[in-house]
Formats: structure tokens, C-alpha cells, sequence
């Protein structure tokens, strides 16, 4: 009679185990997706009083540094009597700005230097008040008759120099093109505020070149960034056919939209009053160009600029109808750094899903 084998019992691993590492991964990346949404919500762009008041203060009311309560905007009287003057800090066509004291606190206080451009000064001045919001540097106070705005001061200057700043040991950290992208965000927030301000949409005209953009913008000293100069900054109306021209003189170059150079060619000079005006969509132009110069060319700068490739070649269009709005150049900055920091989290996702 034929014996049977002996029945030998086989180990099988656990079926459990690819399920549970599965699961374990996904809730993970529910938990980076959370995380993702809560820490990109505050770049949320939002109508209300977190974007029309910087400083929880009703309008015409101020608060910063030391000072724990509201207080009105400084009149004349305030500002000659309060207000000490520390050294001169920079000068251009319109004013002189000086790095001054009130209350122990640095502030900045801007006079005018040529009174042929009063008129803009005081357009200026006019901007600042209505735009004041988390986009907007502070104002402080001003006098109309003595041509002298007070504003608050930010140590880290303009946008100039950012690069300088990033390579102080202090702030090596921001240098990242995490932080970079976020800075490009926040300009392109000022710019969508802007478009849609309380006073109508509004072109920012004083950026014929680079080295302009970045003048007209402060670094604060938590990395975000301000728009300062209000100088000229004026109103596009559609509906009512009103247009705008950045000046009354040629612009050249490809920084500048080619709606606003010279269409008649060569053959025929420049003058001024056959030159066609044009909209906001000039600032959706200048867009790429800024960017490029925020991302630097730091670790992880090219991989950000080919994400963002395709809305900036929307943004070169020459056609400006076809150009997106800011809203949507900023929304598609949104998606890209939520995408690689998604990826930056968990390298290998897509394959191990």
C-alpha cells in the first residue's frame, strides 16, 4: 500500500500587510494635503476686512511697532512737533525720503523736492490713503500743505536688494525656491489688488523697466512684500472707454508691453498724441520677468520655472485680450508650489500608487 506524504503546512505571508502599508500611505497624503490646504489658504486671495485693513484699525486710523492702540493718522501739527528727522535715506524726481523717530518707533517721512510734480505727489498721497490694506505699506499721518507723508519703516528696503539680503547669514534660510515662489505670489497678489481695488482697476506705471518694478516695493521683515510708490498709478474703465498711457514718452524695450511702444515704425516720429492707449493687461506682460528675477538661480529655481512655463507664455501674449488676469496668473502660481511641495513631501508617490 502506497503511503501518502506527510501533510506540510506552508506559511503564507500576511495578506495584510501590502493593505496596510497602502492605507498608511494614503493617509498620509490625506494628512500633506490638509496641511498643504490650511498653510496656502492664507495666500487666499479674499474680499473683506482682512484685505482692507492691515492693521485691524478703523479708516484713518493706525497701529504698529510699540503702539498697541489705534491712533488717527498724524496731522501737521503732529508731524512737525512729534516727529524727528534722522538722516536722508533716498531721493528721486518727486521727493526726498528720510529715515526719521516718532514715539521710539522708525517711520519714514517723504517731502516733496519739486513742486512741478505736486500734482503727482499729491496723487500719490491720494492712493495711499484709499488703498490701504494688507498689500499697501502703512501710512502714518501727512500734511498736504507742507507736501510731507509719514509712512512706516521697513529695514529691509525695496526689492532691489533682495539678493543682497538673502546672502546675510541671518536670512540665508529664506533662500529657498519655496520662499523665492512665495514672494513672486505675493507681487502678483499687490498686482491682482490692484485690478480690483476699491477705487476701480488701477495700472501700475512707474515699471518701464526692472530696476523700476522693484524700487516701487518694500521687503518686510517676515518676507512679504509691499507696494510703496503710488506716484502713478492711474484708472482703467472699460466700459466707459477710458484707457490709459504710462507717460508722454516713448517707452522702448521688451520689459514694456508692445502695446506700449511706438506702432507706426521708424518712418514716422514719436508723438505723443497719436499713440494709442492701452489697459492693465501691460502689468500681466511684466509678470514673467519679475518672476524670474524672484526665483534667482537657487537649487529648485529651473524646476519651478518649468511649472510655471505655460501660464507665463499665456502672459507674453502679444494680443492683451488674451493675456490672463492676475487672478489667474496667481492661481496657477497657487497649484504649482502646491504640487512640489506635495512632491518635495513625498518623493515616489506616483510610482508606490
Amino acid at each position: 500500500m502506497e503511503k501518502k506524504p506527510p501533510f506540510v503546512r506552508r506559511e503564507f505571508p500576511p495578506r495584510e500587510a501590502p493593505s496596510i502599508s497602502l492605507a498608511l500611505l494614503l493617509a498620509a497624503v490625506l494628512l500633506l494635503n490638509a496641511f498643504l490646504y490650511l498653510y496656502l489658504n492664507k495666500f487666499h486671495i479674499t474680499s473683506g476686512r482682512a484685505e482692507t485693513d492691515p492693521g485691524l484699525c478703523p479708516f484713518g486710523y493706525f497701529k504698529f511697532g510699540t503702539v498697541k492702540n489705534c491712533s488717527p493718522w498724524l496731522s501737521c501739527k503732529a508731524i512737525n512737533r512729534e516727529v524727528r528727522k534722522l538722516k536722508c535715506v533716498g531721493e528721486g524726481a518727486v521727493k526726498k525720503v528720510f529715515l526719521s523717530e516718532w514715539k521710539e518707533n522708525k517711520v519714514v517721512l517723504s517731502q516733496l523736492i519739486n513742486s512741478e510734480l505736486k500734482e503727482d505727489f499729491l496723487h500719490g498721497l491720494k492712493m495711499l490713503r484709499a488703498l490701504q490694506s494688507k498689500y499697501v505699506v502703512r501710512l502714518l499721518g501727512y500734511c498736504e500743505q507742507q507736501f510731507t507723508i509719514l509712512t512706516e519703516y521697513h529695514p529691509l528696503g525695496s526689492l532691489r536688494g533682495l539678493n543682497e539680503t538673502l546672502h546675510i547669514p541671518k536670512y540665508k534660510g529664506m533662500n529657498t525656491w519655496h520662499r523665492r515662489l512665495m514672494l513672486a505670489m505675493d507681487y502678483v497678489s499687490v498686482i491682482r489688488y490692484l485690478h480690483s481695488s476699491p477705487l476701480g482697476t488701477l495700472v501700475m506705471c512707474d515699471s518701464n523697466d526692472l530696476d523700476k518694478v522693484l524700487s516701487q516695493y518694500l521687503l518686510t521683515s517676515d518676507f512679504h512684500i509691499l507696494v510703496n510708490d503710488l506716484d502713478a498709478l492711474p484708472l482703467v474703465n472699460k466700459s466707459a472707454g477710458r484707457l490709459v498711457k504710462c507717460g508722454h514718452r516713448e517707452l522702448q524695450g521688451e520689459f514694456v508691453a508692445p502695446e506700449q511702444r511706438w506702432p507706426y515704425g521708424e518712418d514716422l516720429p514719436f508723438k505723443d498724441d497719436l499713440m494709442p492707449p492701452y489697459d492693465e493687461k501691460t502689468d500681466i506682460w511684466k509678470i514673467p520677468d519679475v518672476t524670474n528675477f524672484f526665483l534667482g538661480h537657487v537649487e529648485g529655481s529651473d524646476i519651478v520655472r518649468l511649472h510655471l512655463f505655460g501660464i507665463h507664455a499665456a502672459c507674453k501674449k502679444k494680443d492683451p485680450a488674451e493675456r490672463p488676469s492676475a487672478q489667474e496668473v496667481l492661481d496657477a502660481y497657487r497649484k504649482v508650489l502646491t504640487l512640489l511641495i506635495r512632491e518635495a513631501a513625498l518623493p515616489g508617490t506616483r510610482e508606490m500608487l
